[in-house]
């Protein structure tokens, strides 16, 4: 009886395979919304440009526009990391990603849940920080003030992306 609850209890891991699966249909949908979201950009840029118009905060607009969906894509890149992460310490390694061409692929390289939760984490950082430099990108100066606290607002972002880069290496 032990035996066969604890084989059911194994086999119970497969539910994973449905975070897997969402989690690959999430960043795909990201990445499809990303791509379009740039291509509208584009071809806004070109019908400006075409009909020699020259809107107000023109190139803010763009610049937002694209990183935003460059937000989008790191989103997917969560997503992805996420289902691969799951699908390693649940269910199996991928063979294919563990040696292409001879060498190991240190991206998908998740041997615990907290290796998974740093990676994951780094990326939400870099979409947070994205974000950031979308809304400072997007902002009105007036004042010396706002410019001293946007220096120290950058200053404070490039000391956090310095310290989380040593955060797991020796």
């Amino acid at each position: 009886m032990e035996q066969s609850f604890e084989g059911s209890l194994w086999a119970t891991r497969f539910m994973v395979l449905l975070a897997v699966i969402f989690g690959l249909v999430g960043a795909i949908a990201l990445f499809v919304v990303a791509s379009f979201d740039i291509y509208a950009v584009a071809v806004h840029v070109i019908d400006v440009y075409m009909n020699h118009l020259h809107p107000e905060k023109f190139h803010e607009k763009v610049v937002g526009d694209i990183i935003g969906a460059v937000d989008l894509y790191l989103i997917g890149v969560v997503m992805l990391l996420f289902s691969f992460g799951l699908y390693e310490l649940f269910i199996s390694e991928i063979d294919v990603a563990k040696m292409e061409e001879g060498k190991t692929n240190k991206i998908l390289s998740i041997h615990s849940l907290d290796q998974l939760k740093d990676k994951i984490s780094k990326v939400i950082v870099m979409v947070l920080v994205v974000g950031f430099f979308k809304k400072v990108g997007l902002a009105d100066y007036t004042a010396p003030l706002e410019l001293l606290y946007l220096a120290l607002s950058i200053t404070a972002v490039s000391v956090g992306l310095y310290f989380l880069s040593k955060v797991g290496k020796h």
